[in-house]
């Protein structure tokens, strides 16, 4: 039988999602627990293969089984035997053809950045700090421009796998609330490093470096090498998946960390 789990974690102590054979990913403790609860050997698939440093409260994986549990036995037992950084937040028996990724029709990031001169105490690895001043407006204009589908080589790490850099970018929304500017982004999905690349390139914008006529050139040039520098892995999110309704996975409330609407 296929199962399908809903996955939260903080990523800064993980040399990201996907198992490595001498690091701690999430993957390779997920695959752990499962198979302690499974009582067999757990291979486990992910929507998104999430950087060394990267959050998220929405990831969705899936993984074939043979012995029964009850999508409540899953989430507690296999909560049991994670470490307290990594949670279940569900379980739901779904039909074969369903695949964490593949299913997927849209994946949603969001990147906080906290705007100040100190550091917090609090979530020191849940934000990523930049200090100065940013107009939050130029970079909501700017990043407007690569809504839709486009080749976005530009945003693309150097050792990105993918066959297509083209991608479809749902939406971008650039916001302030306090201290925090928020970057929230949906695509079918993402090329490696993608969110990140973007980000850094606004924040160019963003600080009066560049321009927007920079942004949308720099963008039209389909080169990496003429775009802004990567942003922090810490304040990156994924945030929610959406699959078709056919599947019925339980629903998740798109909020990100508990502090912001």
């Amino acid at each position: 039988m296929r199962i399908a789990l809903g996955v939260e974690y903080e990523g800064w102590q993980y040399a990201g999602f996907q198992r490595q054979t001498t690091l701690k990913t999430v993957q390779g403790e997920l695959e752990r627990a499962l198979s302690i609860i499974a009582d067999e050997p757990i291979q486990l698939q992910c929507a998104g293969r999430t950087d060394a440093g990267v959050n998220a409260t929405g990831q969705v994986i899936h993984f074939d089984v043979t012995k029964e549990r009850s999508d409540r036995g899953w989430v507690m037992g296999t909560n049991g035997h994670l470490p307290p950084d990594i949670a279940i937040t569900f379980a739901k028996h779904v039909p074969d053809d369903f695949h964490a990724r593949f299913s997927a029709r849209a994946r949603r990031y969001r990147y906080i950045l906290q705007n100040s001169v100190n550091r917090p105490g609090i979530l020191s690895k849940g934000v990523s700090i930049y200090q100065g001043e940013y107009n939050v407006d130029l970079m909501q204009q700017a990043a407007q421009y690569i809504i839709g589908e486009h080749d976005f080589s530009s945003f693309r790490a150097s050792d990105d796998e993918s066959l297509s850099s083209n991608r479809c970018v749902h939406f971008v929304q650039v916001s302030r609330i306090g201290k925090f500017i928020i970057f929230d982004i949906a695509a079918n999905a993402f090329l490696m490093h993608m969110v990140r690349n973007i980000v850094g390139s606004l924040l160019l914008v963003g600080n009066g470096t560049k321009s927007v006529e920079w942004f949308c050139q720099m963008f039209d040039s389909k080169n990496r090498a003429n775009a802004g520098p990567t942003a922090k892995p810490y304040g990156l999110y994924l945030v929610d998946v959406t699959y078709p309704n056919e599947f019925d996975l339980p629903k998740k409330d798109c909020i990100g960390p508990l502090w912001l609407p």
